[in-house]
C-alpha cells in the first residue's frame, strides 16, 4: 500500500488519541489530526475529533489538554481551527456555537505584560497567549491562536494584529526564534526549528518587509536537510509551505520518518503532523477575507 494512504488509514483508526500510542487521549493530537483528515476528505473520522473536543469544551468556551486536565488552555486555538475546518467541508452551522465560546475565551485571555527590561531583547509589553494562565506570552501558543482568529475572519482583530507584532518582535536577528526570547544579558540566544514553522504558520499572508522573516524562511530550509526530530521536521515544513516554499524533497523526508516510526507503535500526535506536513495543499490557509457566519469584526471588537 503506498505509505501516504497507509498514514491516513492509520489516522483514521486511532482518533481521537494522545502522545503515545497507548497513552490517553489529548486535545493537541486529536485537534491536529482532526484538522488532517478534513484535508484529505475523511469528514466521518474527522467529526470523531470534532465531537471529542466538543464534549470537554468547559462552560467558558475553553478546551484543556485533556478530559481529565480542563487547565491549561492553549489547546482551545486547535480546537477553533479544527471545528472550523470540518464546517468548511460540511456544514458551516456544526460545531457554530462551540467555536462561538472558544473565540470569545480566547480573546478574553491574555499574557501577562511585563516593563520593558534593558536585559531582555524582545518587547515585553506586547501581548499574545502563553502555555499557562497568568504567564507570559510566548512564540507557540501565540502562533496558534492567530492561525485560529485568521482562519474565523478575525486577521484584522486588535488581538490578532498586537499577536502577529509579537511573532515579528520574536524573531532573532538572523532569522528563525525559539520559545520567544531573543536576546538576554547581552547573548542572542538560539533558533529551534519548530517554533520557527509555527512562527511562519502564524506570519503567512502578512505583507510585512522585516527581513527577519525572509531570514527565517532560509534557516527552516537549511536546517530540514539536516535530518530535524519528527515533530520539528513537519512545523518547519508546514512553516515553509505556508509561504509557498514547500521543498522538493519534502515528500522524499517524511516517508522515511514514517517507514521508520511505522515500525513502532506510533502515536496519533506524531501520525497527525506527518499527514498534514504530506498534505498536498497547505491545511491551515488562513481565511481572512470571510468572518464566521453570523459574526463580525465590530462585533468582536466590542469591549
Amino acid at each position: 500500500m503506498d505509505w501516504k494512504r497507509d498514514l491516513v488509514e492509520r489516522l483514521r483508526k486511532s482518533v481521537p488519541g494522545g502522545y503515545r500510542a497507548a497513552g490517553p487521549e489529548a486535545s493537541e493530537p486529536t485537534a491536529l489530526a482532526g484538522i488532517a483528515l478534513c484535508a484529505v476528505g475523511e469528514l466521518d473520522h474527522a467529526q470523531r475529533a470534532g465531537n471529542w473536543l466538543a464534549a470537554i469544551q468547559s462552560d467558558d468556551g475553553s478546551v484543556g489538554v485533556s478530559a481529565a486536565q480542563p487547565t491549561p488552555c492553549w489547546p482551545t486555538s486547535l480546537a477553533i481551527l479544527m471545528w472550523k475546518a470540518f464546517g468548511e467541508g460540511n456544514n458551516a452551522d456544526d460545531y457554530q456555537s462551540n467555536i462561538q465560546h472558544a473565540i470569545a475565551w480566547a480573546l478574553a485571555d491574555r499574557g501577562r505584560p511585563n516593563k520593558r527590561q534593558p536585559h531582555v531583547g524582545h518587547d515585553t509589553t506586547l501581548v499574545g497567549w502563553s502555555w499557562a494562565a497568568d504567564t507570559h506570552s510566548w512564540i507557540e501558543p501565540t502562533a496558534m491562536f492567530v492561525l485560529a482568529l485568521k482562519a474565523v475572519g478575525l486577521s484584522q482583530h486588535e488581538r490578532t494584529r498586537e499577536a502577529v507584532r509579537l511573532l515579528v518582535d520574536r524573531l532573532l536577528p538572523a532569522g528563525g526564534c525559539n520559545y520567544g526570547n531573543t536576546i538576554v544579558l547581552g547573548q542572542t540566544l538560539l533558533a529551534h526549528v519548530q517554533p520557527t514553522g509555527l512562527a511562519m504558520m502564524g506570519l503567512a499572508g502578512e505583507d510585512n518587509g522585516d527581513s527577519r522573516i525572509a531570514f527565517s524562511l532560509d534557516y527552516l530550509e537549511r536546517k530540514l536537510a539536516s535530518e530535524p526530530t519528527t515533530a520539528s521536521l513537519c512545523y518547519g515544513l508546514l512553516g515553509l509551505a505556508a509561504h509557498n516554499r514547500r521543498p522538493a524533497e519534502a515528500d522524499s523526508w517524511l516517508s522515511a520518518v514514517y517507514e521508520r516510526v511505522v515500525s513502532q507503535e506510533v502515536s496519533l500526535y506524531t501520525l497527525a503532523l506527518l499527514a498534514l506536513a504530506t498534505a498536498d495543499e497547505y491545511p491551515l490557509s488562513p481565511d481572512q477575507d470571510r468572518a464566521l457566519a453570523g459574526l463580525s469584526e465590530k462585533a468582536w471588537n466590542q469591549p
